[in-house]
């Protein structure tokens, strides 16, 4: 489970970076843990900071997988950094969790590669094509991560 997808060097402008856009994804990071959304394809993910310890709280769009497994794209926007989310995930894998229409569940993260990633990246630009330009604007490959719901007491190794 290698979280190794490298920054790049160039791409969008990368998001998060001021008051308003924080604002704004803490109001709808409250409104979809409370209510969900109506085409049901967005959860808040919830990790621990890798330097600061402390949980946080990041709205993202999710993709359907095999089983009860969900897919999600650390695409920044097509910035040329991962998301800070994707840090997170790679420091404390073992206490994520997603949130969405007042559901709470336990989550193991994994990055995928190869053939693994390629499938479900064909899969993600079917269905949402903003995400292929994401990939057009930055040099970095954008990682895809597969949540996997934990079972009660299952715990990262």
């Amino acid at each position: 489970m290698a979280f190794d997808t490298p920054n790049g060097t160039r791409g969008a402008r990368q998001p998060g970076h001021n008051r308003l856009e924080r604002w704004g994804n803490q109001r709808m990071a409250d409104r979809i843990r409370r209510k969900g959304t109506r085409p049901g394809d967005k959860l808040v993910l919830v990790t621990v900071g890798k330097k600061t310890g402390l949980e946080r709280m990041t709205p993202v769009r999710w993709f359907p997988a095999e089983g009860d497994t969900k897919l999600i794209v650390a695409s920044a926007s097509g910035g040329p950094r991962n998301p800070a989310w994707y840090y997170n995930l790679a420091a404390h894998p073992d206490r994520v969790r997603v949130e969405f229409a007042g559901q709470r569940v336990e989550v193991t993260p994994e990055q995928l590669h190869g053939a693994d990633r390629d499938n479900a990246w064909r899969q993600i630009t079917t269905q949402a094509s903003g995400f292929a330009r994401y990939e057009r604007i930055t040099d970095r490959q954008i990682p895809v991560i597969r949540l996997t719901p934990r079972t009660r007491g299952e715990r990262e190794t």
